[in-house]
């Protein structure tokens, strides 16, 4: 491994998946919501305990889906956190709806729950919690202050299936939820998502939504004698191929959920003495957050060391890349959002933040990984210590230097510097 390239991400395969894409071809359902998608619906539904699963061709898809159902539009505001994904604004950008940006928690970088009350307008409509990492927001405070307010509460769970927050699933506290299956999920379609419906007045529009706004669904299920236009909508079913292949995976999901977890903790152990040093932060987990070991973060305590630490893993083939730039410093977050507040938290920590490579199969790479980044701080140390010796060199000459002059020694004068000549022009 450590003559190899370590990538930031490889997807993997954990089953049945090339045996079940074969079946597919030969039931010849390559569209939507074949077998392999409904069994898809049925392991998430029995998995998270969810009225209704929708799988989608992306995670955006599912956010477009809830916006819609939440009939967010012009004048309307959604709050959220500025450090996420830029899928999680658009969707609401997309029906003329206002983003209205959070800062979030220093310590799960989750939008702070004490900041939404006052960012609440009577244009307010819903707010949109990110469980970063795939650690919980606090949904006991966010559901109560959604509850106060009469406000939908949407969940984007892109990194969060298979966490729980206080012993229940994340994507099963907001009206609708929305998962990824991208190839960076624990869990992989390549592409892919779902949206989860947890409230049950909903289901019957996701469905017609979901299917370019017509009662497809209810066509297929025999309620109606032939299927029309009733809704707006759009096509967001993903492939049966996909869904085939995804299957597969939540199949296997216990077992890659543990495999995970190793990793996390190898990271976790081995940069523990590190963080005790003061020279990097951990990620935090509060005792009421059961994650799912998405992905594996460390906070510098520079930007600049944060750039420095990414190059130096770079050099030694290690993939390390930093993470959103917040989305109200963006140019179409500045023309299609406001802030509520100064988002200091959210500035400072996403300049300091790298991602180290997680995925099945890493193994001892992750020994190699934690190597690299000690050499990164050994390294810095010495360079720090030459530099303050070389610092104290100089400084103690100039004193010695004053203390001749003053004593009336006469001091050597400095040489001559020879006058400046023309570029490539030889010395007169």
């Amino acid at each position: 491994m450590s003559d190899m390239t370590i990538d930031f991400n490889r997807p993997t395969l954990a089953g049945n998946e090339l045996e079940y894409i074969r079946q597919s071809l030969e039931r010849a359902h390559l569209s939507g919501d074949g077998v392999f998608t409904k069994r898809c619906h049925a392991w998430l539904e029995r998995r998270l305990g969810a009225p209704q699963a929708l799988m989608t061709h992306s995670c955006t898809a599912a956010l477009e889906m809830a916006a819609l159902l939440t009939d967010v539009g012009p004048g309307d505001e959604v709050i959220m956190p500025s450090f996420t994904f830029v899928s999680t604004a658009n969707a609401f950008v997309l029906r003329g709806a206002t983003p209205v940006f959070v800062d979030i928690r220093p310590d799960t970088l989750n939008i702070d729950e004490r900041l939404i009350e006052a960012a609440i307008t009577p244009r307010t409509r819903a707010i949109c919690v990110v469980h970063y990492a795939g650690v919980a927001c606090d949904m006991d405070a966010i559901g109560a202050i959604a509850a106060r307010h009469g406000l939908a509460v949407i969940e984007d769970a892109a990194q969060a299936l298979m966490s729980a927050y206080r012993g229940r699933p994340l994507g099963t506290f907001g009206a609708l939820s929305a998962f990824s299956f991208h190839e960076t999920k624990n869990l992989i379609s390549g592409e892919g998502g779902a949206l989860i419906v947890n409230d049950p007045a909903l289901i019957t529009r996701a469905e017609i939504i979901r299917e370019k706004g017509t009662n497809r669904a209810r066509f297929l299920r025999g309620e109606v004698n032939k299927y029309t236009w009733v809704d707006v909508g759009s096509s967001y079913l993903p492939s049966d191929m996909l869904a085939a292949f995804l299957l597969a995976q939540f199949e296997n999901a216990e077992r890659l959920d543990e495999e995970r977890h190793a990793l996390w903790n190898v990271y976790h152990e081995a940069l523990a003495p590190l963080e005790e040093r003061g020279l990097l932060r951990r990620p935090q987990i509060p005792a009421e957050c059961r994650h799912n070991a998405h992905l594996y973060y460390v906070l510098a305590r520079t930007a600049g060391e944060r750039n420095g630490l990414i190059a130096h893993l770079r050099t030694s083939g290690i993939q390390a890349p930093f993470h959103y730039v917040p989305l109200h410093s963006a140019p179409a977050g500045r023309r299609y959002s406001r802030a509520a507040g100064e988002l200091s938290v959210t500035t400072d920590l996403s300049a300091r933040l790298l991602r180290l490579p997680m995925w099945y199969g890493l193994g001892a790479g992750a020994g190699q990984v934690v190597e690299a980044v000690q050499d990164f701080f050994r390294t810095a140390h010495a360079r720090a210590a030459a530099t303050a010796g070389h610092v104290a060199s100089k400084a103690l000459a100039r004193h010695r230097a004053w203390v001749r002059s003053a004593s009336g020694e006469v001091l050597p004068a400095p040489p001559a510097t020879p006058p400046a000549t023309p570029h490539g022009a030889p010395p007169a």
